[in-house]
């Protein structure tokens, strides 16, 4: 939003007389604009002004001359102070979208990003929906329909048309039966929900079951849920699969920590500030990946699947670890950058075992 030197202060006048200069809502943006300096600074300014007066984009290029009062001027200058240190946007307006959700986050959870957003697309391919009729696609996780030549040319992203080895669900096109009783999701390390709730809000008729080992994320991830209204998801506390006590799920999803514990970006910008157990997982990154590996097969369902988000160097080493434990289909998607970021594997039920 441009703005004119004339229009950063105006002057207002009292009854005595005497005149006090204010800040306009244009002559904030500048200032916003000037203390963040990086390529984001005048989206992130114009969003925490937003914040700050509960206004929309289309308000604050109309009202660009408006002044605004001592008390927000203050408050919008300590959000951009705050921000100019390296705290994320997300803490200070205490919000994140999320997979058409909005999301509150706080110090105790990581930041959302929208590369996890693969993740839960992914999970919903494999995941029955109701079609048209209001019954649902006879499907389990492990059959995932081919999409038809017109889908694939059109719905997918250009990341899944790049090589992808796992196929696109199209609901629309299944046929209709009955959803299987008891279909069972299991999010590990859940923060604020995200992934979870992203999935029961577009499968309304599946359990997920969301776990975190810190009580104060998953008091957030509750609360995200009754903001929602969302109703079939349950939380529970405990270290990844050991949360999961003896049930069994179709299927499983994490985004857990995966920076390598000496990575130097861990010491620099936004990551300074979000919870370290989020972020990092042992020497090489891998350390809460062996875990869910390892355990998961022991509570997936014959034919269900583990879906789990990754850095970009460390597909090679995922593949191998899910082929080490016996998982079948094991596949690498990559995020809109071409990069691998999501990986999984098959548990194939003991009878196909034994005849392979």
């Amino acid at each position: 939003m441009a703005c004119q030197p004339w229009s950063a202060a105006v002057t207002l006048v009292g009854t005595s007389g005497w005149g006090r200069v204010v800040q306009t809502v244009c002559g904030l943006l500048r200032h916003g604009v000037g203390a963040l300096s990086d390529g984001d600074g005048a989206r992130e300014a114009a969003l925490l002004l937003r914040h700050v007066l509960k206004a929309s984009e289309a308000w604050l290029i109309a009202h660009a001359n408006d002044p605004v009062g001592d008390d927000g001027a203050a408050a919008y200058k300590a959000l951009i102070e705050r921000r100019a240190r390296g705290e994320p946007v997300a803490y200070l307006t205490g919000t994140r979208g999320f997979h058409a959700l909005e999301l509150h986050v706080a110090p105790d959870v990581l930041v959302p990003r929208p590369e996890t957003e693969l993740l839960v697309d992914l999970a919903l391919a494999r995941i029955p929906a109701r079609g048209p009729d209001g019954a649902a696609p006879r499907r389990n996780p492990g059959q995932c329909a081919k999409a038809p030549p017109e889908v694939s040319a059109t719905s997918m992203s250009p990341a899944r048309r790049a090589g992808s080895a796992v196929p696109v669900c199209n609901p629309v096109n299944a046929v209709a039966a009955p959803l299987p009783g008891g279909y069972g999701i299991a999010d590990l390390g859940t923060g604020s929900g995200a992934v979870a709730l992203a999935i029961a809000r577009a499968r309304p008729d599946t359990r997920v079951l969301a776990t975190d080992a810190s009580d104060a994320a998953l008091a957030i991830a509750r609360g995200n849920a009754r903001r929602l209204n969302l109703t079939n998801v349950e939380f529970r506390q405990g270290d990844w699969c050991a949360a999961l006590g003896d049930a069994s799920f179709d299927l499983i999803v994490s985004n857990p920590p995966y920076i390598a514990g000496s990575d130097p970006h861990l010491r620099e910008g936004d990551l300074r500030f979000e919870p370290h157990a989020a972020l990092a997982s042992g020497a090489d990154g891998l350390d809460a990946i062996r875990v869910i590996v390892r355990d998961g097969r022991a509570h997936l369902r014959g034919g269900g699947w583990l879906l789990f988000e990754h850095g970009f160097e460390q597909g090679p080493a995922v593949r191998e670890l899910l082929a080490a434990h016996g998982y079948a289909e094991i596949f690498t998607e990559r995020d809109l950058e071409g990069r691998e970021r999501v990986s999984g594997g098959r548990a194939v039920p003991p009878s196909l075992r034994e005849e392979g």
